[in-house]
């Protein structure tokens, strides 16, 4: 592709260049987020296990929120990808700006639902009396950077979705910066601040959502993507635009809630075991999070090249596409999990924790890491189905996985009590069915007949 032509065809090609073209810029810029909340564990690791223990819980509460913001994202991430497979970017702004939109109401909603609900949710789900009174005090706060979160995800979506990744980083990595220093200082308080403690993670988090969200709204304008996708021109709410966005939003919500109810449910249940199992499973989220990356970042390309694909009419490339993006995903993510499995104590020894900590979290370590292989290649095929527009299916193979993952959870962990190792299997048990019933979803080629 000429260089000029680079700069007005939206349009992606079926190569390992244009795949790591999307894919890496897209990791490095998820590495931050990673880096934030283990620098918060780290931080609280420090004030004691209780602290790390009940950022587990409050970070998967968060992630409730967060990851609805991920499925709205989604949904819009694969119409834009579609319209910009088409070439049609005078359709672009009208995405842009109905996400808006919906994601506000959608913050709105999440503020008041945990102001009025959490308190009780978590008095009934938990036992400690230290952890519930921490983790609601730290809710309250932290909820309030839910909006600004929303609002950069949806910088992001446009940024992937018309094949402009490789600028997410300045926004990532401006989030980064102040939230590791706002721990530091907050948590402790240096630089003259007040000492916060626990809650001071909560205040330098959502200052820092503040700050990606200008950085990333800096960038449209910088590049002058408001003028050429005319964002800011249809700012009235347009119902069928906002219907179209919804309707393939909501089923990627519920997706995304379902999960994260259910890894809410396990981490419940590790709670019930004592704070060291809470706090060791708190790390295994971090491996996940951290190690996850290229998975989720080759999953999101995913998405972005499987609807563009389609939008330029070459469905029947789409399995060869698939394809290449996996055995990419599964290879880095092979090079990781090797990497901590030859060094798991150096990744422990930095949350400051004793050596029976360590030696508790290691054979955990060997579990996790193949769920992971498990995951590099179940959320390309998932992600596949997310970008042919027929997210009533990812919704579905969600259902069967979560209902079978609860089942395991609860089996293993409240009826036969068979200890934390066997727990983290449930993550290869979860994956593996998302896997299958996306492969044969995929390779049933049912999807050709949908049209957005």
């Amino acid at each position: 592709m000429v260089a000029t032509a680079a700069n007005t065809d939206l349009r992606v090609e079926i190569t390992n260049r244009q795949i790591l073209k999307i894919a890496l810029p897209i990791s490095l810029a998820m590495l931050v987020p990673q880096i934030n909340f283990i620098t918060n564990n780290i931080f609280l690791g420090r004030l004691g296990e209780t602290e790390l223990g009940t950022a587990g819980i409050t970070g998967v509460f968060y992630l409730i929120f967060a990851l609805v913001g991920n499925g709205l994202n989604s949904g819009l991430q694969g119409l834009l990808s579609r319209r910009a497979g088409e070439n049609r970017p005078q359709e672009i702004g009208k995405l842009f700006a109905q996400g808006i939109w919906i994601s506000m109401f959608f913050a709105a909603a999440g503020i008041l639902l945990t102001y009025l609900f959490a308190p009780y949710f978590l008095s009934y789900s938990l036992h400690s009396a230290t952890v519930h009174h921490e983790a609601i005090e730290f809710l309250k706060i932290r909820v309030w950077g839910v909006p600004f979160l929303y609002l950069f995800q949806i910088c992001n979506a446009l940024l992937v979705g018309t094949n402009n990744s490789r600028y997410m980083k300045y926004g990532f990595w401006t989030q980064a910066v102040i939230n590791i220093l706002l721990d530091y200082a907050l948590i402790f308080g240096h630089f003259g601040l007040p000492r916060l403690g626990f809650n001071g993670a909560a205040y330098a988090s959502v200052i820092s959502e503040i700050a990606g969200m200008l950085v990333g709204l800096g960038i449209i304008f910088y590049k002058k993507l408001n003028h050429r996708f005319s964002l800011f021109q249809h700012g009235r709410f347009n119902k069928p635009v906002a219907g179209l966005i919804f309707k393939q939003s909501s089923p990627l919500v519920a997706q995304w809630l379902l999960s994260i109810f259910a890894w809410l449910l396990f981490y419940i249940f590790i709670e019930h075991l004592g704070e060291r199992p809470l706090a060791i499973s708190n790390t295994m989220r971090n491996i996940f999070g951290l190690f996850g990356i290229f998975v989720w970042a080759f999953a999101s390309t995913t998405n972005a090249m499987v609807s563009n694909i389609i939008g330029q009419g070459k469905k029947d490339q789409v399995i060869f596409l698939i394809k290449k993006i996996m055995w990419l995903s599964i290879g880095f993510t092979f090079l990781l999990c090797l990497l901590i499995n030859i060094f798991p104590q150096l990744f422990l020894s930095v949350y400051g924790r004793d050596s029976g900590f360590v030696a508790d979290a290691v054979p955990v370590i060997r579990m996790v890491t193949c769920g992971m292989m498990v995951m590099s290649f179940a959320t390309v095929w998932l992600n596949a189905v997310t970008g042919t527009a027929n997210t009533r299916v990812n919704l579905a193979i969600e259902i069967v996985a979560i209902v079978l993952y609860s089942l395991y959870v609860y089996l293993v962990l409240k009826v036969f009590n068979l200890g934390l190792i066997v727990a983290w299997a449930s993550e290869v048990l979860y994956w593996g069915i998302l896997f299958i019933l996306s492969f044969l979803y995929i390779r049933s080629g049912k999807w050709k007949q949908k049209v957005i």
